[in-house]
């Protein structure tokens, strides 16, 4: 390369340099370092000269420069000479100082030049630098920058020089007066100070070891002394701040006199800085080394300013600390380092100063505070040792704080002082119960903004306590025996209830700890621990906290777990049954579901609940697994003795959870538990007073609590129970409110009844759990009577019953309890319930007492429950007591509002949504279990119609919740009356199933999906109670009836086919049941189903009613007046389309022999047609002889009706709109609906090859044909139209598409329906553009899925080719065409016919038939590979007269016979080719470029099929060398498909050119499926191109100029890679005769393209220019003779 060429490709990529667009800027200077790298000799002088030619150019693009000579210093510096390192240097000084004003991105760039020639040649940097660092000179500011950063850089090359440069320097600084200078100045003091300081520290690596400090110190003092007396009190805060940081580097130079005598003024000066300056970060590490440099004076210095020192440092540490802002953590950790150099100084005043400010300050100094004291413990602990006390007992006052923050910095206090022994000292167990007390601490009630980041909130300052009890307890071993057993006094008071979880799992670890480790302090001695509560107190609270285990977040397991360590603390006998070894829960067993033959223990109870969570744990089944794990410790321990002092402690604990009362109601019950195993009647006794005494009876969950816990005792000690009731009835507490004037008191009134609530409840427990060989004795004798005594009071010797609600809840709770009980003892036993109709009747009195429109309470659940109790007891209920009990809890339960409306109670108060949906399932769920009940005491047919007879109401209710109520009831009922049934006689029978089904049949399609989902399982229940009175035994299983389920889905289907197809099918499953006695009056009940206020269960009932006509209507004939008669009544009230459809069925039936009429009307409704004209016309596809010979005739009227008429429009220029006929549009239509009838497919069979034909022919005349604007004129009713249906959604080809797709449904060739709609075939004939393609689509399946069928269709469809319709045509042989594509064409011997049909059509005037004929002729290589020979000259001939065509502006003509020769060339032998060899290879070559994707993609693989005829053609690898540039460069063309041919081809045709490594190469890398890395590929291939090719390398460049503008980007951007790459692999000895000059100048072209991708590789491929070369003289290569 002449360097004339070189010096314009740097001078481009310089010029290039400040390119608009960033990545094309990133590139040119890669390319211009890389040029510099390669010869940086050579590079760095065009750039020197570029700078010097150009003094005004652009600051960035002058940047841009000098920034690439610095990269190229930095990795050349070694191989650049002394005079070019001297002519840098002077460059970069001269732009650096050229402008006195200081431009910083500019003289930033030429002096970091100096700085990386610096590293190097600091002799040469030196001497330019002192040159412009004269004495009595101010220099320029980039100078004394230069030389700072020097120092920096360079510390052993720079300090040599430093005292020379400090002497002049001096001077300088008096005459510096701009705050620039000042600031430079004092960074450059700075960097020296800082190179000096680290000089000093490594001296044993220094050239000269002899300089010592004093070497500098003078100088140093003297900067100083300006620095500290001027420059420090600039206004400018930046000059304040560099200038601080330098007086603090340069005291650690200063004379030791000299810095004693500067102390006392510099330290209070930086301490003063602190209010002027924001930024405090560079202050506190100038105090830092000031305070350093101090620490090795005398400390009297530092003590005499210690005040002002502490104070100042005091209120920096305090400051907030902002973790986001790295400047406020380095300034918070220079203060830190500043406390710990005084502590060494002074410890005792600066210990005394941090206690105090701890004590006396606010919230900011105590944070501060406790943040030095923390620091100092971990940091200097010999230090603070002596003053352990001390700090403990000045942390008693920030104890008491309410700011979070302050409290945080205590517990990260305590956390630090455990390590070191502090806790173990006297009051540490006060900082010990600080930390447990906020291990409690409770969430946040309401948020607040946090504009403060350091805000502390409730739940990260717990967080932390947590983490450090956990901290403390597993990695502080000498904590081990201060927490154990000290944290056990934690455990009980109520204060330190939410720290449960935390203290428990320390607790658990301790003790563990000590139990494996066999530390005797294992065993707690509570007797010498007053300060420890005791075991008992600890056990109530461990076993009531697991009741609710997911509380106080989750403190169910922990305390479970410290109960089973804990427990030789309790008993020993406890302590042998909690570790047995045979107690071990086995993995996998769910919470509380233990295995039989474990026994159950509180690590068994553990296993399950981290799978469980508050939704979804069993409340009841837990409850019951502790009192049952309560009651086996007890029975374990055997100790009567316990057991009292347990049952003691625990009365004792009861008002402990006055605030908690679902837990105070656990441990009732857990008491409960407990007397049971007393055996002392005394305690028992006074333990049920203490309960009764102190119980809040006012509360529903304590009273229930209560009564349970009684209740649980009875089962041991009833009669001591009992009386003991009793004597609390006869206490004070009765006698306040006794007598008339107490009823007029309203004060106790309250009080009264909810103790008596309690003492009714108490009784029904009491009956549920005591013996059942005793409690059937003091049923009526003293609880019944003990009830109605506390229920009703006698005023003046009349019974007042109560109104209050909680007496009458707990009373049906109990009258249930107790009816529980008895039906429980009656099964050993015979009893007769005398007062059982009693209070039957009193239950449903009180039912009739609640509001109608209202739930707000469970008095109708508790009700019915009780009563479903009762019903079960004898004796039986009467008919009419019966009766009177379904009617008043359906009417009350029924008529209830939908759950969404809200409840308002009697004070206006509402429930929340939960407590509804609770209550109203509650109440349901007894309903149903009463109407079970009551259907079990008369399990017969008239007993279900006696319930039926009352839901029937509800049934037919306009409410939406009224009915899904009734018919979910029914269901239930009627599942009830299933699973209960047992036939005894075979004469007996479901006389009223005919009824009962007519009543659910219409409810099958319920709006409301619920209704309907519950009437079809009610309607399988009923056919399933028929099949047990026909003799099945249960277990029998009919087809029909377990098919139902599935017939049901489809009653949801909106399609009315499929819902009618459906209902008639359940029709027929229930007609084959039924008697004719039985179908008699379902068919009379459905007539009034059609009269139903929802058109779907209308329809329902019409559809039930055909089938059944159809099926049992001969038999029915006394009925068939009646039932026509209903049936057009019901065709002409009904008014929507789908119930008319059924009813019209049942009439169309009926009226099949009036055949003609029937279609003469039908055709003449107006199009489109309504839902029920279509309904009418798929019926009339029920009939297989009818449909046949509607279909004839259809395919008749298609074939010879004109399609459609062209209108022209004097305001369009060009063609004609094409308007659809009337007559064959309403056949198409017609066709279409009559083809949704399945039962058409024989006709449609029969007649297959002619309809598709028409629908094919009609399907091409309907693409872009619009409906005439007179479709509705003439037409009947267009009123009736349905208003779902418009003009707009009636297409003319859609309607031909949706009849050719019923056809093909209809013929059973589903294949092919599944191919289009993967392929959206039926998407592109909609579409004309797509019409083609579509069409091409449907034969393709065709072909493959129903080949047989073809030779008759294509005798049918060779008629269209000569069509005067030029759509009809191109459909005809759009179909054919594809045909000929299949293997099935050859198998029905149909290619030669279709072969001639296909050369005819290329004569055809239009071009889209003779595109389809080549296409055609192409096809036969595929689809009759064996005809190709045959044919070869006459195919070859017509498809390659394709290339020709002049009549083709697309070139579709042309791709398709590129496309149709690459095909049949596979299968032709070089013979038959080589005659239109060379004149194909010549039409190829322009397609190679054409704008089209898929032309240039057919031409590549064109090329390549010719390959195996090239084969030693001389010609054949001249045309190859031709084209091997353009394929190399379409590699990275835009279109994928084109890459993969040019993959494809270039592996073909390579191997002919001669050269095996270039093919070797092609055929591992060139993979069609993989990713081609272009860059690396074109590099490797250039190598081999110029030593297999050398010859041919002229032509091979000269080509890729040409695609230099080619219209494609890629294109463009890979020809300038490519020459990047061949100019990089070209040995030097080529470059003489390269054509260099054209090349730069065409990537120089380059380099302005508007395409930034393209300039970026015109800016690489400079970049990989290698050789320079002197200019010589004119040459060329050998070059290879192409024009051949």
């Amino acid at each position: 390369m002449e360097e004339s060429d070189i010096e314009e490709a740097s001078q481009a990529l310089i010029e290039a340099a400040n390119d608009r667009d960033p990545m094309v800027q990133e590139q040119v200077r890669k390319s211009m370092l890389t040029l510099g790298k390669r010869k940086p000799d050579r590079v760095l002088p065009i750039f020197q000269n570029y700078l010097l030619k150009h003094p005004k150019l652009p600051v960035a693009h002058r940047v841009a420069v000098l920034q690439t000579i610095e990269l190229i210093l930095l990795s050349r510096i070694d191989e650049i000479g002394c005079l070019r390192v001297k002519s840098i240097v002077s460059l970069a000084s001269d732009e650096m100082t050229r402008s006195k004003e200081v431009v910083p991105d500019w003289q930033q760039a030429a002096s970091n030049i100096l700085v990386a020639v610096g590293n190097k040649h600091m002799g040469d940097i030196m001497e330019e630098m002192l040159s412009k660092f004269q004495p009595g000179v101010l220099p320029h500011f980039f100078v004394v920058q230069t030389l700072a950063r020097l120092a920096h850089s360079n510390v052993y090359g720079m300090v040599p020089f430093l005292s020379a440069i400090l002497t002049t320097m001096l001077p300088m600084l008096g005459m510096a007066k701009q705050d620039n200078m000042k600031w430079v100045f004092s960074f450059a003091l700075s960097r020296f100070s800082e190179s000096i300081v680290e000089y000093l520290a490594n001296l044993d690596k220094a050239p000269d070891p002899t300089v010592s400090k004093a070497t500098f110190s003078g100088e140093i003092y003297a900067a100083y002394d300006i620095l500290f007396c001027n420059w420090l009190q600039s206004r400018e805060s930046k000059v304040r701040l560099t200038v601080t940081e330098a007086l603090g580097a340069m005291t650690l130079l200063m004379a030791r006199d000299k810095l004693e005598e500067q102390l006392p003024k510099l330290i209070p000066a930086l301490l003063n800085l602190y209010k002027k300056t924001p930024d405090h970060y560079i202050i506190s590490k100038s105090l830092c080394q000031v305070l350093d440099a101090a620490a090795s004076t005398d400390g009297r210095l530092l003590r005499a300013l210690a005040d002002s020192l502490l104070l100042t440092l005091h209120q920096q540490v305090s400051l907030p600390v902002d973790y986001n802002s790295p400047g406020t953590v380095k300034n918070h950790n220079e203060i830190l380092r500043c406390f710990s150099i005084l502590a060494d100084t002074f410890p005792d005043r600066l210990v005394i100063f941090v206690l105090q400010r701890l004590e006396n300050g606010g919230e900011r100094n105590r944070v501060g505070s406790l943040a030095v004291l923390r620091h100092l413990v971990n940091t200097s602990s010999s230090i603070m040792d002596t003053k352990k006390g001390l700090i403990v007992t000045s942390l008693r006052l920030p104890l008491l704080d309410t700011s979070n923050k302050v409290k945080k910095k205590v517990v990260q206090v305590i956390s630090a002082i455990a390590h070191h022994g502090y806790l173990e000292l006297e009051g540490g167990d006060m900082l010990l119960r600080f930390m447990m007390l906020h291990c409690a601490l409770p969430d946040a009630c309401h948020g607040r903004s946090l504009s403060d980041q350091e805000e502390v909130t409730n739940e990260a300052l717990r967080n932390i306590c947590e983490k450090t009890l956990h901290l403390l307890a597993t990695t502080v071993g000498r904590m081990e025996d201060v927490l154990w057993p000290a944290l056990l006094r934690y455990l009980t008071p109520v204060q330190y209830a939410d720290a449960t979880v935390p203290l428990c799992s320390s607790l658990v670890l301790l003790g563990n700890r000590k139990r494996v480790t066999g530390d005797p302090g294992y065993i707690v001695d509570f007797t010498k621990q007053d300060s420890l509560p005791s075991p008992y107190s600890i056990m109530v609270r461990l076993w009531v906290n697991a009741s609710y285990p997911f509380r106080s977040r989750g403190r169910g397991a922990p305390s479970l777990r410290l109960l089973a360590i804990l427990a030789p603390n309790t008993s020993t006998k406890f302590s042998i049954y909690i570790y047995s070894p045979s107690l071990q829960h086995p993995k996998g067993s769910r919470v509380c579901e233990t295995p039989p033959g474990t026994t159950l223990t509180p690590v068994c109870l553990c296993v399950g609940l981290p799978e469980s969570t508050v939704d979804t744990l069993n409340r009841r089944t837990w409850e019951q697994s502790l009192l049952k794990l309560l009651s086996k410790t007890l029975v374990a321990v055997m100790d009567a003795g316990w057991c009292c002092r347990l049952v003691s402690e625990m009365s004792l604990y009861l008002p402990t959870y006055n605030g908690s009362l679902d837990e105070k109601s656990f441990l009732y019950k857990c008491m409960g538990v407990t007397l049971q195993r007393c055996c002392d009647s005394g305690v028992v006794k006074e333990q049920l007073r203490i309960i009764l005494a102190t119980a809040c009876h006012s509360e529903a969950i304590e009273r229930e609590g209560v009564a349970k816990g009684i209740g649980l005792c009875a089962s041991n000690h009833l009669d001591d129970t009992l009386a003991k009731l009793d004597d609390f009835a006869r206490s004070d507490a009765f006698r306040k409110a006794s007598g008339i004037l107490g009823l007029l008191k309203d004060k106790n009134d309250g009080d009264v009844e909810k103790m008596k609530s309690t003492l009714i409840l108490s009784y029904g427990y009491i009956a549920l759990h005591a013996p059942e060989d005793k409690v059937l004795g003091r049923i009526d004798s003293q609880i019944l009577r003990n009830i109605s005594k506390h229920f009703s009071t006698k005023v003046l010797g009349m019974k007042v019953e109560t109104k209050d609600l909680t007496l009458k809840i707990s009373l049906l709770q109990s009258v249930g309890l107790i009816a529980q009980a008895i039906g429980a003892c009656v099964r050993r036993q015979n009893y007769l319930f005398a007062r059982k109709q009693e209070l039957v009747g009193g239950l449903m009195d009180i039912i009739k007492a609640e509001p109608a429109d209202v739930l707000v309470t469970s008095v109708r659940h508790l009700a019915m429950t009780a009563c479903a109790s009762l019903v079960n007891l004898d004796p039986a209920l009467t008919e009419t007591e019966t009766c009177g009990v379904l009617q008043t809890c359906l009417n009350s339960v029924l008529g209830l509002p939908p759950l969404e409306v809200v409840d308002r109670g009697e004070e206006d108060e509402s429930l929340d949504l939960q407590q509804r949906q609770g209550l109203y399932a509650e109440t349901f769920s007894a309903l149903e279990d009463l109407l079970g009940r009551l259907l079990s005491r008369n399990l017969t047919p008239d007993g279900l119609q006696s319930i039926f007879k009352h839901l029937e109401v509800w049934m037919g209710s306009e409410l939406d919740h009224g009915r899904e109520r009734a018919v979910r009831t029914a269901t239930l009922v009627l599942d009830s009356y299933l699973h209960n049934l047992a036939v005894r006689q075979k004469t007996t029978t479901f006389h009223n199933i005919g009824a009962l089904l007519g009543r659910l049949v219409p409810r099958c399609t319920d709006r409301c999906s619920a209704v309907s989902w519950a009437a079809g399982e009610g309607l399988r229940i009923l056919l399933r109670i028929q099949l047990r009175y026909e003799g099945f035994p249960p277990e029998h299983r009919d087809a029909a009836v377990d098919n139902l389920p599935t017939l049901y889905e489809g009653l949801r289907n909106p399609d009315p086919a499929a819902l009618c197809q459906t209902c008639s099918h359940l029709a027929e499953a229930f007609s084959r049941r039924l008697t004719p006695q039985q179908v008699g009056p379902l068919i009379l009940v459905l007539t009034e189903g059609l009269r139903d206020p929802q058109p779907s269960c209308c329809l329902v009932s019409g559809v039930f009613l055909n089938t059944l006509l159809m099926h049992r209507g001969g038999r029915l004939q006394d009925l068939v007046p009646e039932i026509m008669g209903a049936l057009h009544l019901g065709l002409q009230a009904i008014s929507e389309d789908q119930v008319k459809t059924a009813v019209a069925h049942s009439i169309l039936t009926l009226a099949s022999q009036h055949l003609q009429v029937v279609i003469d009307t039908l055709i003449s409704y107006p199009l489109p047609y309504d839902s029920s004209t279509c309904d009418m016309w798929m019926a009339l596809g029920g009939h297989s002889a009818l449909a046949g010979h509607i279909v004839e005739t259809f395919t008749e009227r298609l074939v010879a009706m004109v399609p459609y008429t062209e209108k022209r429009d004097p305001a369009l220029r060009m063609g004609a709109t094409k308007v659809a006929t009337v007559q064959p549009l309403a056949v198409t239509c017609a066709l279409r609906e009559i083809m949704m009838n399945g039962q058409i497919e024989a006709a449609v069979t029969e007649q297959f090859p002619r309809l598709f034909v028409a629908l094919l022919v009609r399907m091409g005349s309907s693409v872009g044909v619009q409906l005439p604007k007179d479709i509705c004129t003439g037409a009947t009713r267009p009123e009736k139209r349905p208003s779902g249906k418009v003009l707009g959604a009636f297409d003319v080809c859609g309607m031909a598409l949706e009849a050719m797709q019923i056809l093909l449904v209809r013929a059973q060739l589903d294949e092919v329906l599944k191919t289009l709609d993967l392929q959206e075939g039926w998407a592109k004939m909609k579409e004309p553009q797509q019409f083609i393609d579509g069409i091409a689509l449907l034969a393709n399946a065709m072909a493959t899925h129903a080949g047989p069928r073809l030779p008759a269709i294509i005798q049918h469809l060779y008629p269209t080719l000569t069509s005067i319709y030029e759509c009809q045509r191109t459909t005809a042989t759009a179909f054919l065409s594809e045909l000929l594509n299949h293997r099935v064409a050859t198998e029905m011997m149909m290619t030669d016919s279709l072969m001639k049909s296909m050369i005819a059509r290329l004569a055809d005037p239009c071009g889209a038939v003779r595109m389809l004929a080549i296409r055609g002729l192409g096809n036969i290589a595929t689809g009759s590979p064996e005809k190709v020979i045959k044919y070869a000259m006459e195919l070859l001939a017509a498809l390659s007269s394709g290339m020709e065509e002049s009549d083709d502006p697309s070139k579709r003509i042309a791709l398709e016979a590129m496309s149709g020769l690459s095909k049949v060339l596979l299968h032709l032998n070089k013979n038959a080719v080589r005659m239109l060899l060379v004149y194909i290879l010549m039409k190829i070559k322009p397609f190679l470029e054409s704008e089209y994707d898929t032309v240039r993609c057919a031409a590549v693989l064109l090329l390549g099929n010719l390959s195996k005829f090239g084969s030693g053609e001389p010609v054949f690898r001249d045309q190859i060398h031709n084209v091997l540039m353009s394929l190399l460069l379409h590699l990275s063309d835009p279109s994928p498909d084109v890459v993969k041919a040019c993959k494809l081809t270039l592996q073909e045709c390579v191997p002919l050119l001669g050269s095996k490594l270039i093919a070797t190469m092609f055929q591992n890398h060139l993979y069609e499926d993989r990713n081609l890395h272009y860059g690396e590929f074109i590099n490797d291939l250039m190598k081999y191109i110029i030593q297999d090719f050398p010859g041919m390398l002229n032509f091979y460049h000269t080509t890729i100029l040409q695609f230099f503008k080619s219209t494609w980007t890629q294109v463009r951007a890979s020809a300038a890679m490519f020459t990047g790459f061949l100019l990089g692999n070209l040995p030097r000895e080529f470059y003489p005769h390269m054509n260099i000059g054209n090349i730069i100048n065409g990537l120089i072209q380059l380099l302005g393209d508007p395409d930034p991708t393209v300039r970026a590789k015109a800016a690489e491929a400079m970049g990989h220019f290698r050789h320079f070369h002197p200019a010589s003289g004119s040459g060329s290569l050998k070059e290879l003779d192409v024009s051949a």
